[in-house]
């Protein structure tokens, strides 16, 4: 958030003293707790106008205002409202639980107001995405519109991802919500050195930390975690426009998909627009990097997806023009095209498939005949070597192999575009009760670097259902499906290879799992034991889907 405000600080020059600023106004809830405020109007303004909401759990001093004038400077009321406890009482704070009633509530409040025409919109990204998500589980009447940016998915992408836990877990509350001292930086390799249990982490930050806690005692995507987002039924009654951006590179792609996807099977009249291209989480709500992470983006993605909000929300709210860049339903930018492709739907984004096997180190398009298998071994009392290192690059010269194992193509022949999400299923005989898999896919370019281009990691006993843990049996083949990967769009050129890098967690930043079968946040060193021997089997395989000219 901090880097967003930086940006705005840069791009405005008017003063406050040309907005009219109501500073911790507190609005009443059914609840009993009030919610604080920010409400900013341009002085001129004396109409009643449409008033757009932007709902946050963070807060980072007077700066914050900046959301709201954001809006007042479109002609809009502008709101920035904060999660129940953030300005308050802090004991009243949890996240991701509160949102479906207390912005229910806010609307309320807002759309009665004198300087409110009756209509409001709701934009914003990561947790603000969210509660957009939340709040339209039962949609007031003045909500008009909502415009999630990279929505985070609670227990599908944030703070686990098919069923891994990550450090973010952890370092978000306690940094940004309760304000402690910040995390020291050593404090993850701390961990991984020393070897405690995963549900200790927070001793090393001196303190219990409740929020980190509270998760992991929902390592499924269970119902505490379902509830928090629509059901089905909900889904089939959200007749409101919904606006969604997020990027090849955003931490919370595959949550902001989901809904997108859930939305449009439960309502197949889903009034839902849909934006991605090649941005990180920053980018996805707000302004492209040229470059990301040493990748020149297409001139044509140098965009706003700030400026877009608006413009989605004068078209719902003022009646303006549609924004061109939404010529159908799923709009996506295909990197090395310079060109933005549209489509009325993800399934017809492609028109085919390439299936590719995993065998004898290499990527083929054909069956294998004869079975056999690579091996991998794992040593987790080993903490000098790391798994899954990845470069913080998109393009690079090296592949670091991360003690995984390499599979790659042949070149092809002509070229084609990758359109949508990769998906596939793993086969594999481990001596242990579980395992989480890591999956990398690249582009080996004709010039031999290496364009990154999408990432899977997964529990393997969530596998089959992320709701319902089923360990492996050691010493037998089994089937690892997966299919909540991330999306990406690129041309891969005549010439180029695929090349997968296929491992098992074992670094800093995401829990490790030992394989004993015990609930994988109570595992520490002690339950290495003997080193997790893997067959991969040559049944594994990937598919992917493509656009052939």
């Amino acid at each position: 958030m901090t880097n967003v405000v930086s940006s705005y600080a840069q791009e405005t020059k008017l003063s406050d003293s040309f907005y009219n600023i109501q500073d911790s106004i507190l609005i009443p809830t059914k609840s009993g707790i009030d919610i604080s405020a920010t409400i900013v109007r341009k002085q001129t303004h004396t109409q009643p106008l449409p008033a757009v909401l932007f709902y946050t759990t963070y807060y980072q001093g007077e700066g914050d205002s900046f959301f709201a004038k954001l809006s007042a400077d479109r002609d809009y009321v502008g709101i920035v409202a904060y999660a129940r406890g953030i300005r308050t009482d802090i004991n009243h704070y949890s996240p991701y639980e509160n949102e479906q009633t207390d912005i229910y509530d806010i609307i309320d409040w807002i759309s009665k107001q004198d300087w409110c025409n009756g209509n409001v919109g709701m934009y914003g990204g990561s947790y603000t995405g969210f509660s957009q998500w939340a709040t339209v589980k039962n949609i007031h009447p003045a909500l008009k519109t909502i415009v999630p940016q990279v929505a985070v998915m609670p227990g599908y992408d944030t703070p686990m991802e098919n069923n891994v836990q990550m450090y973010l877990g952890l370092y978000w509350s306690n940094d940004n919500i309760y304000k402690e001292e910040p995390i020291r930086r050593s404090l993850p390799f701390e961990w991984f050195t020393n070897g405690i249990a995963w549900k200790n982490l927070d001793s090393l930050a001196g303190y219990k930390n409740k929020i980190f806690q509270n998760w992991l005692q929902h390592p499924s995507y269970d119902k505490y975690w379902q509830s928090l987002v629509p059901t089905p039924e909900e889904y089939a009654k959200i007749d409101i426009p919904v606006l969604t951006t997020t990027g090849y590179y955003d931490g919370s792609q595959i949550g902001a998909i989901q809904y997108f996807k859930l939305h449009n099977k439960y309502n197949k009249n889903a009034n839902h627009y849909f934006v991605i291209g090649p941005y990180d989480h920053w980018g996805g709500q707000a302004k492209a990097a040229k470059n990301l992470m040493a990748y020149d983006i297409d001139s044509v993605a140098n965009m706003s997806m700030r400026q877009l909000a608006y413009d989605w929300l004068d078209y719902i709210l003022k009646g303006k023009p549609k924004p061109e860049l939404l010529k159908d339903k799923v709009n996506y930018q295909v990197m090395g095209t310079n060109e933005w492709r549209h489509s009325p739907s993800l399934q017809t984004m492609n028109n085919d498939t390439i299936r590719l096997y995993l065998d004898n180190k290499t990527l083929t398009i054909h069956k294998p005949k004869k079975r056999r298998f690579e091996e991998q071994s794992v040593n987790f009392k080993d903490r000098e070597s790391q798994n899954n290192y990845y470069t913080p690059e998109i393009v690079f010269d090296t592949l670091d192999q991360s003690n995984g194992s390499v599979f790659t193509s042949k070149p092809f022949e002509k070229d084609f575009s990758i359109n949508g999400s990769f998906t596939g299923e793993l086969f594999a005989t481990i001596n242990k009760k579980d395992m989480d898999v890591s999956l990398a896919l690249y582009e080996q370019m004709p010039n031999g670097k290496y364009f990154f281009l999408t990432r899977y990691v997964g529990r393997a006993s969530y596998a089959q259902n992320n709701s319902k843990r089923q360990l492996l049996q050691p010493d037998k083949e089994e089937s690892i499906p997966f299919v909540n990967t991330r999306f990406v769009s690129r041309k891969i050129s005549k010439g180029s290879r695929l090349v997968i890098l296929l491992n098992i967690n074992k670094h800093p930043f995401e829990i490790i799992n030992y394989g004993s079968g015990k609930p994988v946040s109570d595992e520490s060193i002690k339950d290495a034991d003997e080193p997790l021997q893997i067959k991969w089997h040559n049944e594994s395989y990937i598919e992917i889907p493509i656009w052939k000219n």
